[in-house]
């Protein structure tokens, strides 16, 4: 079995609510003292789907908002709000951030200008970095975001039952609410370790690396829609919690697991779809068990009937005009579920 290969658990909880008595207003140096001091206050309790940013969505606990928003989608590399340490703006190399003008400067306690998906400003302190436990070339950096409701510095993240206090990937570009990825100059994304985004760089996808000559970026940014089951590359998950997934790659960095284990049955797996960047390419069924025609009438036109052979045992049922199997980037198998049926 590839030693990378991990399987996603897609269950995300909020940390248990605490009553939030907002005060008066800080002044920004007030605000800025008590940045990175670890007391930020736990809110929330509800599981989550799957997430593209692994952020919460809101900051308000009684606010429901659906899985395209969140409190934190990207930050300015230009827009230092404060600094003790003469850092006038950061850069991304190879998933690290730097200092600059003096990339050996620390960034501990460098609070920078982010946005969250609804255009607001967000402030966001970078507390901490250490390696990734899973891949010490993986630079993780413990963060926190001002939240205006609370008047408290908070971890964006959504904590999940496996990682209870994320951390952040930092990652070149910006997702918009329906998942597609987009190079904006002077801005990045800092992806939280439970969300889509993150994960598939954890699982070895990445975007700024390259395998026998082709980079990686579009096999990430395949995968944050496979993550998700973004089938119509929309931005909406069709997912459940507690739903395992198992991914094999065209250029070899995740291959199919053939072997079961305590973890993962083969025999009761079965292919789900082949996926591009823009979504799936092609199904047999669902995730979470909805009837195909749900799909089909969600993004109507862009699939089409037809028995697809992928090889290996793969068939597709529904497929998108023009599908060159031997193009595909990625495929994915995972337990059927029965849960929903066809009412349509």
């Amino acid at each position: 079995m590839n030693a990378m290969k991990m399987f996603l658990l897609t269950s995300i909880f909020l940390m248990p609510m605490q009553p939030a008595f907002a005060g008066p207003p800080a002044s920004d140096a007030q605000r800025y003292a008590r940045r990175c001091l670890g007391h930020s206050l736990e809110r929330g309790v509800r599981p989550d789907a799957t997430l593209l940013w692994g952020t919460k969505r809101s900051w308000s606990s009684t606010r429901r908002t659906d899985e395209r928003r969140s409190v934190l989608v990207s930050v300015d590399n230009d827009a230092v709000l404060k600094t003790d340490l003469g850092v006038k703006a950061v850069r991304l190399e190879q998933g690290r951030l730097v200092a600059w003008p003096d990339a050996s400067s620390s960034l501990v306690g460098t609070v920078l200008q982010g946005n969250s998906s609804d255009g607001k400003p967000v402030e966001v302190a970078i507390c901490g970095s250490e390696p990734a436990p899973e891949n010490s070339s993986l630079h993780r950096y413990r963060i926190e975001a001002w939240n205006p409701v609370a008047r408290e510095w908070e971890n964006p993240c959504a904590a999940t039952s496996v990682i209870p206090n994320p951390r952040v990937l930092a990652v070149q570009g910006v997702w918009d609410s329906s998942g597609a990825r987009h190079d904006i100059p002077g801005k990045l994304t800092l992806a939280c370790e439970g969300g889509a985004i993150g994960q598939c760089i954890r699982w070895g996808y990445k975007p700024w690396e390259q395998r026998d000559g082709q980079s990686l970026a579009g096999l990430h940014q395949t995968c944050t829609r496979m993550v998700r089951a973004d089938y119509c590359g929309n931005g909406l998950s069709h997912t459940q919690e507690h739903t395992l997934i198992d991914m094999y790659d065209a250029l070899g960095v995740l291959s199919l697991t053939t072997e079961s284990s305590s973890f993962w049955n083969t025999e009761r797996a079965s292919f789900e779809a082949a996926w591009g960047p823009e979504g799936a390419d092609c199904l047999a069924r669902t995730r979470d068990g909805r009837a195909l025609t749900v799909i089909l009438h969600e993004c109507p036109g862009r699939f089409h009937p037809g028995d697809v052979d992928l090889s290996d045992g793969d068939r597709c049922t529904v497929h998108r005009q023009g599908l060159r199997p031997d193009r595909v980037l990625l495929r994915n198998r995972s337990y059927a579920s029965n849960e929903y049926t066809d009412s349509l």
